[in-house]
């Protein structure tokens, strides 16, 4: 099980698959690598780099001051640092592209290009409520297959997805016990996201978009996300005509990303990549 160690000590659970372009996937806030276990096949023929940020997935828990944008982008340049990656491109999942566009501002030297999963610079009121509500908190359900069948119920925006999908996602993000389902991320990350909900001011973020200037872009959004708006997603097509965009029918917060409209929006991107 590949690790390394961060300059602070923590230990994080990494894969590294397949040569070629390096490709390096950052997952979202509460999730983990196995948010690119359905776009890997798409991906043969490039080195796949997934890494579980602190307190997530199979990476050891840390300090919950550290569960931040900042110390998260300080952690992927380690990776690529300790697998000896000058230039990556970047596939980020919802808060795995905020990494990336902080990346863009911080270490843009160190990208090849930038696809992102389900976010933009702007971030919708209505989605942060969302995630405000279940961050850090045990589902209700007891056993992997309550929780397949609650999401197909409760997943509006999702359509057409079959038991076997919600199965894997379920089985991906929580460890079944005799006591119920559990997270597979350190429940002290909704601690830390509640206590700056009520004053949270949500800083302007198109400078850092705008630092991708120059490199090859895309944008998969979702038909009915709650956190990239299609005005947001209109506005970054604006400033960048030349970005790569896709809208996935049938999916919420997130696309699997195998979807036919994310498939060939990665298809293009990965042609533009040098």
């Amino acid at each position: 099980m590949p690790r390394f160690t961060t300059a602070d000590g923590v230990s994080l659970h990494y894969s590294d698959d397949g040569a070629g372009t390096p490709i390096l996937c950052l997952a979202g806030l509460t999730r983990n690598s196995a948010d690119f276990d359905h776009v890997a096949p798409q991906l043969a023929g490039h080195r796949m780099i997934r890494l579980d940020s602190r307190g997530r997935g199979l990476s050891d828990r840390a300090d919950p001051q550290t569960y931040t944008i900042p110390q998260e982008s300080a952690d992927a340049l380690a990776l690529l640092d300790h697998l000896g990656i000058g230039r990556a491109a970047i596939l980020g999942t919802s808060r795995g592209g905020l990494i990336a566009m902080t990346l863009a501002v911080t270490a843009k030297d160190r990208l090849l290009g930038v696809c992102l999963n389900d976010i933009g610079p702007m971030i919708e009121a209505r989605g942060l409520e969302t995630i405000e509500g279940y961050i850090g908190r045990n589902p209700p359900q007891k056993t992997y297959e309550e929780a397949a069948r609650s999401r197909a119920l409760l997943w509006r925006p999702f359509r057409d997805v079959p038991h076997d999908r919600w199965l894997a996602e379920v089985r991906a993000h929580y460890e079944e016990t005799p006591e119920g389902l559990v997270l597979r991320y350190d429940p002290a990350l909704g601690d830390v996201y509640r206590a700056g909900a009520s004053s949270r001011a949500i800083p302007d973020m198109w400078p850092l978009f705008d630092a991708f200037e120059g490199l090859p872009l895309a944008v998969i959004r979702a038909e009915g996300s709650d956190i990239l708006s299609r005005a947001t997603a209109d506005e970054m097509a604006r400033r960048r005509p030349d970005m790569i965009r896709a809208e996935v029918a049938g999916r919420g917060h997130v696309p699997f990303l195998d979807e036919p409209e994310a498939r060939e929006a990665i298809a293009r991107w990965l042609e533009a990549l040098p």
